[in-house]
């Protein structure tokens, strides 16, 4: 289980994604633990997910064979793709994680049942969906079930898609999806849960740039505070490319592709405020 960092936020949740015997164990949806923190213990809530009855067997070894296949594929794509090699676990449900007081990334919810929990035990009031229909249908999800479900409950559920696995689809999608992130928590209504498909990626990759373009944090420090508690490899140079895009102002400026690699680590206070600004603008486009 990853350590919590000292990064200033509250850190309520953690997905034990980096622990399968851990996760094996749990039997519950919602369980207590222990895990040190600075040299003392202190007991926090993890949330697995998983079904009532525990990890169901297929009906047939060919279903079986199918399903593991399936998220080997996935995986072999994000380890791919990503610096480390983190995996997504369908099996055993969904997971995230509290990364400030009115932010949760997790990986997708599957079932309507699901949402029910994110309302009564967190107080989510919106959602904020980053997959692509392929997405959701790849993994067998009733997506219409779930958004119906929402609006029973009085959840605002929000979709962003991104093409997953591409920073460059990640870097143009990155400013509409943080001004549906930064709107729903400035309502104030409750806590807003960011998903993509793991919750590895996308999602992950849109809290940061809302923590580094709005809560006044360079990007290496935000992504430090979110990695800590979460373990998971989004793309940073697709935040910086979409900082630089935002921050464009000369046609004439030199190719984010030409600059080097700590380019857009940090931002001036007048790029920062130029950058909420056009981000804020992007509302209800």
């Amino acid at each position: 289980m990853a350590s919590v960092g000292n990064s200033g936020f509250s850190s309520v949740l953690i997905a034990p994604l980096e622990n399968d015997v851990f996760l094996k164990k749990v039997k519950k949806s919602s369980c207590n633990c222990v895990m040190g923190s600075n040299n003392s213990l202190k007991s926090n809530k993890v949330y697995c997910g998983l079904p009532e009855s525990g990890i169901e067997k297929k009906s047939t070894s060919s279903k079986a064979a199918n399903s593991k296949k399936v998220v080997e594929d996935y995986n072999t794509a994000m380890k791919r793709m990503m610096r480390n090699p983190y995996e997504y676990h369908h099996d055993l449900g969904m997971n995230y994680t509290l990364i400030t007081d009115n932010l949760i990334v997790g990986s997708q919810p599957q079932k309507p049942e699901d949402t029910d929990h994110l309302k009564e035990e967190e107080n989510v009031a919106y959602i904020l969906n980053l997959q692509q229909d392929k997405d959701v249908e790849y993994w067998g999800i009733d997506l219409q079930s779930i958004i119906k479900r929402c609006k029973e409950l009085g959840i605002r559920h929000m979709r962003r898609p991104a093409k997953d696995f591409d920073p460059d689809s990640l870097r143009n999608g990155l400013p509409k999806a943080v001004s549906s992130l930064e709107w729903a928590i400035s309502e104030g209504k409750g806590k807003v849960y960011v998903h993509c498909t793991a919750g590895l990626g996308r999602a992950p990759a849109v809290a940061i740039a809302y923590m580094y373009w709005f809560l006044g944090m360079n990007l290496n420090a935000a992504y430090d505070a979110l990695t800590s508690k979460r373990p998971c490899g989004p793309n940073k140079r697709a935040i910086q490319g979409a900082t630089y895009d935002l921050a464009k102002s000369d046609p004439w400026k030199e190719p984010f592709e030409n600059l080097p690699e700590y380019a857009f680590e940090d931002m001036t206070d007048w790029e920062r405020k130029l950058i909420q600004d056009r981000v804020i603008s992007l509302r209800g486009t």
